[in-house]
């Protein structure tokens, strides 16, 4: 208990001191009871002046830098959830700077040496000093020796006891949102906790390397017959929850222009290939890279792209690349009253909403952009404007789709860099039309219906155990006893449960040490 409020104090003059507390007044008005706090907490500390020439995202942005691993996380988040910070202070957390100084290379060899054990290490050679340094983890480059060659890998290692700091801090900021929403009613609508929770949940994972080592293995077997596209292989051997080891990049920078140009690639096709890629990984696969800017997109002589840094990645189930594929083929065919049946279709808008008034509010989207010239369309954009769209008709926008929108921007910003003449719309058009040929072919029509047709029959047998089980489940329902709620819901319920506890044991805490000085004097 005293840990987690010394890790308080230490976050709160932190904010505090950093400017990060005046940005955030000036998003949200800050009542005076916390401001108080704060400046009591931060006296003796050194504050960063007020900068009046610059945004507020771009004032969050450096003071989120300054306060480290955590905050940075934080702030990449924050960058996802336009729904809670706006979308000009989420474009502006979006060039956060995830880079520290590295740690030292002999700690990087025990590390090394403690996770793939002495027979593997022996295989490793010329370890390098960090390449690349950021709040996580850093790379490291080497020969590995194997069986029958020696190959370039790049070797990514957590920096030493990060889970162990990044839990205690964001144990303490959990304390702290859970005050905050508990002192101020206003403060409820931000969902401070459970922004901590779904933070806490997404950066464990991303500090476990063997799931970003399983995602880029996934791409890799997704995409090895797509020409063009190229995804590092992992060496599992080498690889463990704080190590990942795979093929060392060799090629040039997306960003690298000119470079490009000397190695003969064509900026053009290489424009046009990044679009479809990351098209055909969405509708095809529905698994995509979600962080593909320019610093994690290289290029090989033969013009092949390169991906790394495979932490973020975005899943869509057949239902969401379907309806994904049919409204952005609907907006290019300019054929509202079709893409808003495919959402009806798909049970995505309400079925007491009125079809032909949600018709007109997608011509609202499409007509203005169409009038534009037709290679300055974005498909991104559009997305992003129908997903206004839909909430005020009560649909619920997905995670998923809202990931796949800002790499879609992203994506489309890196091609036009590379050919500002690209037509995303004509590039897209062929990958659209092939998906939706695909699904809607009769050899599609007849494999869905026969593999329905086999789960069937699999589950005659457990027909009559399945009927009782039910009317059971609706016999505790309908005596309370039955708890249907996800295992996500179950452990934000766990940890506000937690948080309350720990709250109690602070009064109870407060009231013993009362009583005491009572009895003593």
């Amino acid at each position: 208990m005293i840990k987690r409020i010394y890790q308080l104090i230490k976050i709160a003059r932190k904010l505090g001191s950093s400017g990060a507390l005046n940005t955030i007044d000036e998003i949200y008005r800050i009542p005076l009871i916390l401001k108080i706090f704060f400046n009591i907490i931060t006296i003796g500390s050194i504050k960063e002046s007020k900068e009046l020439n610059r945004r507020s995202g771009e004032k969050l942005c450096d003071a989120l830098e300054k306060m480290g691993t955590t905050f940075i996380k934080l702030g990449q988040f924050l960058a996802t959830r336009p729904d809670i910070i706006g979308n000009e202070v989420a474009s502006d957390l979006e060039k956060l700077q995830d880079k520290l100084p590295p740690f030292n290379s002999n700690e990087a060899k025990k590390i090394l040496l403690n996770e793939i054990g002495e027979n593997n290490f022996k295989n490793i050679e010329e370890l390098s000093d960090p390449i690349a340094a950021a709040s996580i983890a850093q790379v490291h480059l080497a020969k590995l020796k194997l069986e029958d060659q020696t190959v370039e890998v790049a070797i990514k290692i957590l920096r030493p006891d990060i889970e162990k700091v990044f839990n205690e801090e964001l144990d303490a900021l959990m304390l702290l949102a859970y005050i905050v929403e508990n002192t101020i009613a206003k403060t409820k609508r931000l969902k401070l906790i459970e922004v901590v929770h779904l933070l806490r949940e997404i950066t464990n994972i991303e500090m476990d390397l063997r799931f970003e080592a399983a995602a880029a293995n996934e791409l890799y077997e997704n995409t090895k017959y797509d020409e063009g596209f190229t995804v590092p292989k992992i060496y599992w051997p080498y690889t463990t929850k704080r190590i990942l080891t795979l093929d060392k990049v060799n090629g040039v920078s997306i960003r690298e222009m000119d470079l490009l140009k000397q190695n003969n690639v064509d900026l053009k096709i290489l424009s046009q290939n990044l679009i479809q890629h990351f098209l055909r990984q969405a509708v095809r696969d529905g698994f995509f890279h979600g962080d593909m800017h320019q610093g994690n997109l290289f290029v090989n002589n033969n013009g092949e792209i390169i991906p790394v840094d495979f932490g973020i990645m975005g899943r869509l189930d057949k239902n969401n690349r379907k309806y994904l594929a049919e409204i952005l083929y609907g907006f290019i065919s300019r054929d509202y009253t079709k893409v808003a049946e495919v959402h009806f279709q798909a049970g995505l808008v309400p079925k007491t909403a009125s079809k032909d008034e949600f018709a007109q509010a997608l011509r609202s989207v499409g007509e203005p952009i169409f009038g534009q010239s037709i290679k300055d369309i974005s498909g991104g954009n559009l997305l992003a404007q129908l997903f206004e769209i839909t909430e005020k008709f009560n649909m619920s926008t997905q995670p998923q789709l809202l990931l796949l929108q800002k790499t879609m921007v992203v994506v489309e910003g890196v091609a036009r860099k590379l050919n500002p003449d690209t037509n995303i719309w004509e590039v897209s058009k062929p990958i659209l039309e092939n998906w939706i040929k695909e699904v809607k072919s009769p050899k599609s029509t007849v494999n869905k219906v026969i593999n329905t047709s086999e789960e069937i029959i699999k589950r005659i047998p457990d027909f009559p155990d399945f009927i009782d089980k039910a009317n059971y489940a609706l016999q505790l329902i309908a005596e309370g006893k039955l708890n249907l709620v996800t295992p996500d819901e179950i452990s934000l319920d766990n940890e506000k449960l937690r948080l309350k506890s720990f709250k109690n044991n602070i009064i109870f805490s407060l009231l013993g040490v009362v009583i005491l000085l009572l009895l003593v004097f």
